[in-house]
């Protein structure tokens, strides 16, 4: 498989997808004349059909502390008064679970959980396109979608479906980064963290396995370093990436999720740790020794979705939450809550009175543009996603004893001379390396390649058996690894032959497992997250038939895009065929 093909096709795809709704887009009024801000479509939205004195029902991924602003402030909003909305009831359960709440009628909106589970219900045919002619209310939706960049730092702020309509849109940004405690950097005299591989240095494992100065969490508990992991993946390359991952899991607890790290950062308890940026700037409102670093051209910023679903049973109430959320005078501000701390989607919202009381938050804003992107590709992301998080679990999470005991014996002896910097660097390949192991669908010893991750991708989210006997071998494989490499490291102390590798008297293995070719749909969620708790509540039961399909939005700048997007789709395919030539 040629790997530049996967970087470039799925960027002309988004290019040529991105001609598709300005092509489309009229320049006629919004159906409720001059009606000026705020929310202008509301008294339009009242004027539709609608049901009075009804409940939304919302799925979410968004933490306690979102849920509660958010709904204090919509249900005391004019728009909920004046629609009839009478309370908003969050679902917070697993992404597993979403599509029979949706498939069932009981939801009405989705918002919040990331780009590769929307894109996943979106695949599964769970959103509703924004078609304004056959629903007018979502006009509304439509307006308040226009005031946000259609790109920011490279990423896309909402999804164009295949029928050329708008199916989501993101509400806010996060970029992704880690967080230092500078107390702690200073106690234990080491230096502050730049870029990813700074977190695997072996500066940090002076003082293990006592005291661990680094944190990350268990990818399949967390969402968001699951989406760190890809990133240093896609930003070192498939082998580097993965030394950068085994010492940056070597140095570290591995907390059982994302707000665990953010935590033990703010008490001091590690140095540095793996967070999400707005989990960062939460760090730093409660403790201002704390700093959250984007790594400079190592990063990448994130839209996170909210989208009507199909089969919404209140769609006038459900097109006003989704514009209210969007709206600098509505969810926005939500965002700006010290205890929340989330980029908005929507600039404006920092030239409201609010925003104005928020200029840390609008650097933060600025700073996430400024950092520099890598070119993350999303569709390389679904394709091995499962691959990632469950090698990571089996072979730097369940093995973590004995990566941390190897890996402290290494770094020390190298910190106090006792190996050259040569024989570390040999050390930590081997640490790192992709050791052999029978693959469960052919019987044959293979070792996990770029390849190897996206062909039994499919297998590990669909298939039980081969989920299981992957991870008995790889983690009983990664331990075995580990042991010789502190054999080898002893070998080198005291100046004997370094010994073999345990698969080196390997022969040809038989054993297979029979199991049907997973499709090409995924029929689980991109990944599971118990990142917060959950708060559920008895679930609705009015249902309608699904809805029709969808109308992009006006935009004033569709020229201006479009040529853009026609030059960016020349340049990739010049440097595509340049690349061949090499």
């Amino acid at each position: 498989m040629d790997t530049r093909l996967l970087v470039v096709i799925p960027l002309l795809t988004l290019a040529l997808s991105l001609l598709t709704p300005f092509a489309q887009v009229s320049s006629a009024e919004w159906p409720w004349g001059s009606a000026s801000e705020p929310f202008p479509w509301l008294n339009y939205l009242k004027s539709l059909p609608h049901q009075e004195g009804i409940t939304l029902y919302i799925l979410t991924r968004h933490e306690q502390t979102i849920q509660s602003a958010a709904r204090v402030a919509f249900l005391n909003s004019p728009v909920a008064k004046a629609l009839g909305i009478s309370d908003v009831v969050f679902l917070y359960v697993g992404s597993a679970q979403w599509p029979k709440y949706i498939q069932n009628g009981e939801i009405d909106v989705a918002w919040g959980g990331g780009p590769t589970l929307f894109n996943w219900l979106d695949q599964l045919g769970l959103l509703q396109p924004l078609d304004n002619k056959t629903h007018p209310e979502f006009n509304a939706v439509l307006y308040e979608m226009s005031k946000i960049p259609p790109t920011y730092a490279g990423a896309q702020s909402y999804l164009v479906g295949s029928d050329g309509y708008v199916h989501w849109i993101g509400a806010s940004l996060s970029s992704f980064g880690f967080t230092i405690n500078k107390n702690v950097l200073n106690q234990y005299n080491v230096p502050a963290p730049t870029n990813w591989s700074d977190l695997g240095s072996p500066v940090y494992a002076k003082y293990l396995p006592a005291k661990p100065l680094i944190g990350t969490a268990d990818p399949t508990a967390s969402t968001s370093n699951t989406r760190m992991f890809e990133i240093i993946l896609q930003a070192y390359g498939w082998e580097k990436g993965w030394e950068v991952l085994t010492t940056l899991a070597a140095n570290s607890i591995i907390y059982s999720g994302s707000s665990d790290v953010r935590d033990a950062v703010i008490r001091g308890d590690i140095a540095a740790g793996t967070t999400i940026d707005f989990y960062g700037y939460t760090a730093m409102q409660l403790n201002p020794n704390c700093q959250y670093i984007i790594p400079p051209n190592q990063s990448i910023v994130n839209y996170d979705p909210i989208a009507i679903v199909k089969n919404a049973p209140h769609m006038v109430q459900a097109a006003a939450f989704v514009a209210w959320v969007l709206s600098e005078w509505g969810g926005q501000q939500v965002w700006l809550n010290p205890d929340i701390n989330r980029l908005p989607a929507n600039p404006n919202v920092f030239n409201t009175p609010q925003g104005a009381q928020r200029p840390d938050l609008k650097q933060a804003y600025i700073a996430a543009a400024q950092a520099g992107s890598i070119q993350f590709n999303e569709t390389l992301s679904s394709m091995w996603v499962y691959s990632v998080i469950y090698y990571f679990k089996a072979t730097l999470v369940n093995a973590h004893d004995q990566l941390q005991s190897t890996w402290t014996a290494v770094a020390q002896a190298y910190l106090n001379g006792k190996i050259t910097k040569d024989q570390f660097n040999k050390l930590v390949a081997d640490l790192s390396s992709f050791f052999p192991f029978v693959d469960p669908l052919t019987g044959k010893y293979v070792t996990f390649t770029l390849d190897y991750a996206l062909t039994i991708n499919g297998y590990l989210a669909n298939s039980t058996q081969v989920y299981q006997a992957l991870m008995s071998t790889w983690t009983s494989g990664a331990t075995a690894k580990y042991q010789w490499v502190y054999q080898e490291l002893q070998a080198i102390l005291s100046g004997k032959p370094t010994p073999p590798p345990p698969w080196s008297t390997l022969t040809t293995a038989t054993t297979t497992i029979t199991t049907a070719t997973p499709s090409t749909t995924q029929t689980t969620p991109p990944t599971t997250s118990t990142e917060t708790p959950t708060t559920s509540t008895s679930s609705p039961t009015t249902a309608t038939s699904p809805p029709q399909q969808a109308q992009p939005p006006p935009s004033n700048i569709a020229v201006v895009v479009s040529l853009a997007i026609v030059g960016l789709v020349v340049v990739l395919l010049i440097a595509y065929f340049v690349t061949r030539k090499k």
